[in-house]
């Protein structure tokens, strides 16, 4: 058996870039697995992945030609079944000896012992291990049909099929070429590098010296990650030298880096005329379309230069940076036209055009959602004392750029182009700052909008969609999402409680849903269904940020309606559970609840003239002393005061279970020591449910 680095790469023509880290990460996973798990590779063989547009590669340490032979030990059959009273094979285990190719005269050998209630016998046997030869074709094949690929293609005459077509298969252990044949391909030793910068065929005279000659003869950085960080470097390197930065271009760089082989980055320009248009429109048409990487001033403010990440490298740029200047102008024209068409017909008059615009089938057009926005924005502004015309003109504006050509042309900027053009029209700076924040928080981390003119439109859009669907029935499954309501539902969960804002969220759900006509919204208890699924999101959020699970759910389990509230809430069970009565307090919590489950009927007040024991005299009194207390500190907001109030009850709560039967067999002193109970566990509750502290 010999040790060495094995080498499998597939050439393919271009893969798709957005793919390309994934797919190179399966690709070199599955392989380093399929190889250990046949025992040609130790558990912790190291692996190097390789990436490129081009090419999907890894290499493997400490691969072994074959795998060590090892003993293996089966179960053949019952041993009542196997030998007959004279202890001599029966025709059954004959049989099975024959067919597993066992010898006649092993049945000597055979371990008899226990399985279950009945004894059997079992056969050990020497097996070799596997070669690699004969099975690294079947390994790459099944890395292959792991791969994460939705759709394939067939090329050629072949039958294979692959998201692309596959021109050669390298499979080298050490310097020999394991045979193999792969996607109707047979194995060898070369590969290709660069398109035009390397030379045709080149030959990889071993597994190690794969990447290094890729690196020289073929003009590729073959790993992504390298190259990714090489084009990083490029890029703010050139960037600092022109005295500029850059902003928000990590996706692009991934993208990019799937594109490349060989990165070198130049400097383009292009007319200061063009900076007219709103840079966030040039930006966008920079990177989606072009892949360059716009350049910025201090103050954030779009250059009119650019960096350009190029496949070849050559003395004199001078034509690739020409080229892609003489590329770039006419997507910068179309742009400033778009705007300028657009900047022609106020927002206000490109209303009527939204009533053929389908929101959904069952929920109206964008005319009528726009409608209801309209009125649950301001009813939203007015609850935050804030200014409701300018919610309503915001709202009622907040769609109309989703008609403009600019924002057909490129989605992305709906919201920003809208505020663009309100400012053009002569709208008020609240009212245009508000149209293009109602989309926030777009994604996790994303910014909040600002204001309560902005923060109601925000709530608004995010509630009809929310009441909307649900009321129509058309509720998140599982992974399926398709109308983003998970997205809403942190949205206003985000706002209400980072803003904050003092809504109550029940109100907001009955106010959003009276927006819609009559009828329309028939799923039955909607409403309730919609708060326990935007409370499971707000559970999932804290979790996110480290609180307690225990915590949480005691906080929410009262489903307090004002959201907002919900941190201090928090904070104050906190402080409550370090205390040492809280641990008591919590358990005699959950007893209460129990028995107030068990309760016949609807407990009333206690009456002091019913109580017979001292030691519900003296909870009662106790309850009666701090009630005042707590019902001040949680109306002031005083949630830790609150609940640091109740520690003192905590020998009373005891002697009273010590001394007393709830359960007395008088009816009225049962009834009198459960409304006893139900009073201390109105008491205790204010906050959170304490008894989801008790283990």
């Amino acid at each position: 058996m010999t040790s060495a680095t094995l080498l499998v790469e597939l050439l393919t023509e271009e893969l798709p870039p957005k793919a390309l880290p994934r797919l190179g990460e399966t690709f070199a996973t599955k392989i380093a697995e399929g190889l250990k798990a046949r025992g040609l590779a130790p558990a912790d063989a190291p692996f190097r992945t390789f990436a490129s547009p081009r090419r999907l590669a890894v290499t493997v340490a400490q691969v072994a030609s074959e795998a060590a032979a090892k003993e293996v030990t089966e179960k053949l059959m019952p041993v009542s079944v196997a030998l007959d009273a004279e202890g001599k094979p029966t025709p059954a285990l004959v049989k099975k000896m024959e067919a597993k190719g066992i010898p006649a005269d092993a049945v000597g050998s055979f371990e008899r012992r226990m399985d279950g209630k009945a004894e059997a016998l079992f056969h050990t046997a020497t097996v070799a291990g596997a070669k690699l030869a004969d099975v690294l074709a079947s390994i790459v094949q099944d890395a292959v049909k792991a791969l994460p690929i939705p759709k394939v293609m067939r090329w050629g005459d072949g039958d294979a099929t692959f998201v692309r077509p596959v021109h050669k298969l390298t499979l080298l252990h050490g310097a020999d070429v394991v045979p193999g044949r792969v996607l109707d391909l047979d194995a060898g030793r070369t590969t290709r590098g660069h398109r035009f910068m390397s030379r045709g065929d080149i030959a990889i005279a071993s597994a190690d010296a794969y990447e290094p000659t890729l690196l020289a003869e073929g003009k590729v950085i073959p790993n992504f990650a390298e190259r990714r960080a090489d084009i990083e470097r490029q890029l703010l390197a050139e960037a600092a030298k022109q005295g500029a930065l850059l902003d928000e271009y990590a996706d692009l760089l991934d993208e990019v880096a799937a594109l490349v082989e060989h990165p070198t980055v130049y400097v383009g320009e292009f007319e200061a005329e063009f900076l007219a248009v709103p840079q966030e429109c040039l930006i966008l048409t920079m990177r989606a379309n072009q892949k360059y990487f716009p350049l910025f001033d201090g103050a954030g403010k779009l250059l009119n230069r650019f960096l350009i990440v190029s496949n070849m490298q050559v003395a004199d740029p001078s034509n690739i940076i020409a080229g892609n200047a003489r590329v770039v102008r006419p997507r910068l024209s179309d742009a400033r036209f778009f705007f300028e068409q657009d900047k022609k017909q106020t927002l206000e008059a490109r209303l009527p055009r939204l009533a053929p615009v389908v929101y959904h089938n069952k929920l109206g057009s964008q005319l009528e959602r726009v409608e209801r926005l309209e009125a649950l924005a301001g009813a939203i502004a007015a609850q935050l004392h804030g200014d409701v015309a300018a919610a309503k003109r915001a709202a009622r504006l907040a769609k109309a750029d989703l008609i403009t050509d600019m924002v057909g042309e490129f989605p992305e900027l709906q919201g920003i182009m809208g505020r663009y053009y309100a400012l053009a029209d002569g709208e008020g700076l609240v009212v245009a700052e508000a149209i293009q924040a109602h989309y926030q928080p777009r994604f996790a981390g994303d910014a909040l909008p600002a204001g309560n003119v902005a923060a109601a439109v925000a709530l608004a859009d995010k509630l009809d969609a929310l009441v909307g669907f649900f009321g129509i029935g058309m509720v998140p499954t599982g992974d399926k999402d398709p109308f983003a309501l998970r997205r809403a539902a942190l949205g206003v969960l985000r706002i209400l409680i980072e803003a904050p804002l003092p809504l109550e969220l029940p109100r907001l759900i009955d106010t959003a849903a009276a927006g819609f006509k009559p009828g329309l919204l028939g799923a039955e208890g909607f409403a309730a269904q919609l708060q326990d699924f935007m409370f499971e999101r707000l559970k999932n959020l804290l979790r996110e940020t480290g609180r307690d699970g225990a915590v949480i759910d005691a906080v929410l389990a009262l489903k307090p309606a004002r959201i907002d509230l919900v941190p201090a809430k928090l904070a104050a069970v906190e402080a409550f559970r370090a205390l040492p009565e809280a641990e008591a307090l919590a358990a005699a919590n959950k007893r209460i609840v129990n028995i107030l489950r068990k309760a016949e009927g609807t407990p009333g007040e206690p009456d002091v003239a019913l109580l017979q024991e001292d030691a519900e005299k003296a909870l009662f009194h106790q309850v009666v002393e701090v009630a005042p207390l707590v019902r001040s500190h949680v109306a002031n907001e005083d949630y830790t005061d609150a609940l640091c109030a109740l520690a003192g009850l905590r020998a009373a709560v005891d002697r009273f279970f010590e001394d007393v039967m709830v359960m007395a067999e008088e009816p009225l002193t049962r009834a009198n020591r459960i409304a006893l109970l139900a009073q201390l566990a109105g008491l205790m509750n204010q906050v959170a449910d304490l008894s989801r502290l008790s283990a």
